[in-house]
């Protein structure tokens, strides 16, 4: 071998010396980890499928505060961020509206691939992460929990894509910061209403939407509440029925058993006040109704969350009113000391001015309200019914007047409410009705009902309305048999909700919405 083939070998040699060496070394740091496989990693689908009790016990992650320093806790969270600095990775981890700061040192783990495995983990994964709680030296921003947790343990139990069809943190901007941005140079996408209900699993996990949905729990929880204190029975009835509870056409209509035509519950109207007949006395029905108007407003929806009561009156239909402004006040009292930190949330994504109210609800004969608008330039019919922007008019005026956002409008039209409305006794061309407005929009109708079979069939008559209609005729039946006088109130919770934070649509107070052009997902 030549003196320059010898060298160019040896130089071969010692190159395949030096890549085995780093092999070994590479091999010998899998080795020394592997103490640490358990520590870390993906959990298999087999140890989820409820193989065994543990006795384990979990943390929330709103739980934790400073007064937890130097415990070790165990939490479930999904991966809100990420960033690797150096021998270090940051985790944010969000349950709900809450979010905590988890650290995952050399210092803590000793292990390089463990450090790698937290940075490389996909946003929206779900992880178990066990460590110790610590308050940091300077205060975490970006997160609600002050404290962090140096990670002993991590395991992902659940992977997302990394591929999201929405980024949380565009779907959690508000539009001012947007537009803040904007005037800084700083271009951030915003989501649109559309691709957010396309998504609306992600979209949902927004803080102001946890918050939104969360507020919404606590409305019809205090309906029910306040109403079962005050002597209420819930019932429930049926939502296929044989013909319209409202009248009108705007209703779904299909196919029963046997070909039998049927449609869905414009709302449990007639069934209620035939409970009231049955000596129910006073009933209360949170449940879906549905109604087929070709309704492209902000505050529409073809399917909606009805609270609804009925109730005995013993003598005057102020019975009902002066129940509602108990029942709301209530409700609104107990939002603003129970939800403070989903209103907060709320507010800093859809800034909104906390409703104003009076500590006795104000209430206002409908003449009154339109003498108000005739004050103020505006010329209504006095025996017509308000639309949208007149309501909205007239709650301004009331508002400046009177320094509410709630108040009850009665003694309405007789020919704009119902057949089922009682007429009043003194001028038949009005009626024992009433609106509920809150910042200028309608959310409760509700009345003293019929309840004379006789005068009952002359208002359908009025109304134009076939009182041999099917599934009219066991209703009208059901006043043959003596029925106490009574009236009730029908409510739409995402309306009520969406009114109170002030949002601007009723879709984003809808957990799924379902209007004439969206049937899914």
């Amino acid at each position: 071998m030549s003196k320059k083939a010898a060298q160019k070998a040896a130089k071969k040699a010692e190159k395949e010396l030096r890549q085995a060496a780093a092999l070994a070394a590479a091999a010998a740091e899998e080795e020394e980890i592997d103490p640490l496989a358990d520590k870390y990693g993906d959990t298999k689908l087999e140890d989820l499928q409820s193989k065994a009790v543990t006795g384990r016990k979990w943390t929330e992650i709103s739980e934790l505060g400073t007064d937890l320093e130097g415990s070790t806790v165990l939490v479930r969270g999904r991966v809100h961020s990420k960033r690797a600095k150096g021998k270090m990775a940051f985790l944010v981890l969000r349950e709900t509206i809450h979010t905590v700061q988890c650290v995952v040192s050399m210092e803590n783990v000793g292990s390089k691939q463990f450090v790698k495995y937290a940075s490389l983990l996909s946003k929206e994964s779900v992880v178990d992460v066990t460590g110790n709680v610590s308050n940091p030296r300077n205060p975490v921003s970006g997160t609600t929990q002050p404290v962090e947790i140096q990670v002993t343990e991590l395991h992902c139990i659940s992977k997302s894509t990394n591929e999201l069809p929405l980024l949380l943190e565009d779907a959690a901007r508000s539009d001012q910061d947007i537009e803040k941005a904007a005037k800084e140079g700083i271009q951030y996408a915003r989501v649109l209403q559309d691709t957010r209900l396309n998504n609306r699993v992600l979209d949902l996990r927004i803080p102001a939407n946890q918050a939104i949905f969360t507020v919404q729990s606590e409305i019809s929880s205090l309906f029910h509440d306040f109403l079962r204190a005050n002597k209420f029975r819930q019932i429930h009835t049926p939502k296929l029925i044989a013909g319209a509870s409202e009248g009108g056409s705007a209703v779904f209509k299909l196919q029963y058993a046997n070909d039998q035509p049927a449609c869905l519950a414009q709302s449990p109207q007639l069934h209620k006040q035939m409970a009231i007949c049955g000596d129910f006395r006073r009933v209360f029905e949170i449940g879906p109704v549905f109604r087929a108007e070709k309704s492209f407003t902000h505050r529409h929806l073809c399917e909606f969350i009805g609270l609804d009561f009925e109730m005995e009156i013993k003598e005057h239909y102020f019975e009902i009113i002066d129940l509602i402004g108990k029942l709301f006040i209530y409700v609104f009292n107990e939002l603003n000391k129970n939800c403070k930190k989903e209103l907060e949330t709320i507010n800093s994504q859809y800034p909104f001015e906390p409703l104003q109210y009076l500590d006795e609800t104000l209430v206002l004969a409908f003449a009154e309200g339109i003498q108000m608008l005739k004050e103020a330039g505006f010329e209504t019919d006095p025996l017509g019914d308000l639309d949208t922007e007149t309501e909205r008019r007239l709650g301004l005026l009331v508002k400046e007047r009177y320094k509410t956002d709630f108040y009850i409008l009665h003694r309405y039209p007789l020919a704009v409410r119902p057949f089922y409305t009682m007429p009043a006794v003194d001028d038949p061309k009005y009626s024992n009705s009433f609106d509920v407005f809150i910042r200028g929009e309608e959310i409760i109708s509700g009345a003293q009902r019929v309840h004379d079979k006789d005068l009952l069939l002359k208002r359908i008559e009025e109304c134009n309305i076939d009182p041999n209609a099917i599934g009219l005729q066991n209703y009208i039946n059901s006043f043959s048999y003596g029925a106490p006088p009574h009236g009730g109130i029908g409510v739409g919770l995402e309306r009520v909700a969406m009114l109170f934070c002030n949002l601007d649509n009723i879709r984003k107070a809808s957990l799924f919405p379902r209007d004439p052009n969206r049937l899914a997902p």
